[in-house]
């Protein structure tokens, strides 16, 4: 699939819950694939931290080589990494559909968007809580997927900052209407619908999906809430 017909696929239904892997199970990880990918995940959102660009560190690309024959989910890496433009080969050869760096690791992110398009990646664009859109602005033609982080990169478990919701009403106005527009952090029943209505479309999940029993019904419930919202507000 290409990156086109994937960007297709994930707008034509949305909304997108994408679990964020940094929150599950990795003594069981091919059982957690398969539990996600039971409960109707379409994607699996890969948070990558280098302990530079934030504080912690988490896994890389050789990881998701090695579970990407596991499913046929999509794979999102989020680089949360400094000089990104040094390993994006090794994430697009992990088999990543869409990769997303940070417009404050990478001031000047057009040759590394331009190169995963041109590799049949999603490219991708994150823009921190204290960052202006208008650093972002240049590149949102570019950009097939824009990631609004709604708590500070690097951490799990973070309570939703609510200024993201002007942010992201105010990022909709600015992107192609195909565009993805993705919110990390916070996500919950009580964040998601609030978040849908300001115009998102890809929401990448931790604790709510993670810390509850059946994961099955998180994603349903999730979907449901944020799909209402988005239908009342069109």
């Amino acid at each position: 699939m290409t990156n086109s017909e994937l960007k297709y696929k994930l707008n034509s239904n949305s909304p997108v819950i994408a679990p964020s892997m940094l929150k599950c199970d990795f003594g069981n990880l091919h059982r957690e694939i398969e539990l996600l990918e039971d409960a109707g995940a379409q994607v699996l959102h890969w948070d990558v931290m280098d302990g530079h660009f934030v504080p912690n560190l988490s896994y890389g690309a050789l990881l998701i080589e090695r579970v990407r024959s596991l499913t046929s989910m999509a794979f999102d890496a989020h680089l949360m990494i400094n000089h990104p433009e040094k390993y994006i080969d090794d994430y697009i050869k992990a088999g990543c559909n869409s990769i997303t760096v940070h417009i404050e690791a990478v001031p000047d992110p057009g040759d590394i968007l331009k190169h995963l398009n041109q590799s049949g990646v999603i490219p991708g664009l994150a823009v921190s809580p204290e960052t202006p859109l208008s650093a972002v602005e240049p590149y949102l033609d570019q950009a097939g997927l824009v990631l609004i982080m709604s708590v500070e990169p690097g951490f799990g478990g973070q309570s939703f900052i609510e200024s993201s919701i002007e942010k992201i009403k105010q990022l909709k106005s600015m992107i192609p209407a195909d565009t993805i527009l993705s919110v990390d952090g916070g996500i919950a029943m009580d964040t998601i619908a609030e978040t849908a209505g300001a115009g998102a479309n890809y929401f990448v999940v931790g604790s709510a999906i993670f810390d509850q029993a059946d994961y099955s019904t998180a994603v349903s419930e999730l979907a449901a809430k944020a799909g209402s919202k988005t239908a009342s507000s069109t």
